[in-house]
């Protein structure tokens, strides 16, 4: 079985079923220290590409918002380590969409949207990742940074995944505490069909 270890704000780390170590967004908490296999950033921001955060397994591969998107509006998918990587359209006032993606993981049998920062895209409008039928999504919901915790209910409606989670809770201005990891008021106003309220340094069974 597959298992995401939520480290607190955006970062989280998937363990596959066959041992492959995937992190995503590297900055904030603890479980930095298995080697990764491969490591994701959505966009360049500080509190997200942090990626010699953890040690680098043999022909480890390092993919960036600049890899999934090499032109504006131009994406590609890419089959890493048996994660097929789809990105999609991440932005805000505060995100341009030109440096920044979504990312839909598909491994195990399990699709997850790892959405980055962002605010409702017209990819949630259109109803594309509605179709993508996922099972896990992510959304952030600090406030400031990012859409609030209502906009990003709403958006979980929009993209309907099975069980949906808040994170990125509190803007980050410098370094994580643990007061910047979580906060747990905001995770309670966010509302979803199947949420998952899950706590930094917490494993996951997918």
């Amino acid at each position: 079985m597959a298992k995401m270890l939520y480290q607190g704000h955006g970062s989280y780390r998937f363990t596959l079923e066959d041992g492959t170590v995937v992190y995503v967004d590297p900055f904030a908490g603890e479980g930095y220290d298995v080697p990764a296999n491969l490591v994701l950033v959505t966009h360049e921001h500080f509190d997200h590409n942090q990626v010699d955060q953890m040690p680098h397994a043999p022909g480890c591969r390092v993919l960036r918002a600049a890899d999934f998107q090499p032109a504006p509006g131009e994406y590609r998918t890419f089959d890493v380590c048996g994660v097929h990587i789809q990105p999609v359209q991440a932005c805000n006032e505060n995100h341009p969409v030109d440096e920044c993606v979504g990312l839909v993981l598909s491994f195990d049998g399990l699709r997850f949207y790892a959405s980055g920062d962002t605010s409702t895209t017209d990819d949630m409008r259109s109803g594309k990742l509605a179709a993508m039928a996922l099972d896990y999504a992510v959304f952030p919901g600090d406030g400031f940074y990012n859409m609030s915790v209502e906009e990003a209910s709403d958006c979980a409606a929009l993209v309907g995944a099975r069980h949906s989670m808040p994170v990125h809770l509190v803007p980050m201005s410098g370094e994580p505490t643990p007061e910047t990891l979580f906060d747990e008021g905001k995770a309670q106003a966010f509302h979803a069909e199947g949420r998952i309220i899950v706590h930094p340094g917490q494993e996951l069974d997918l």
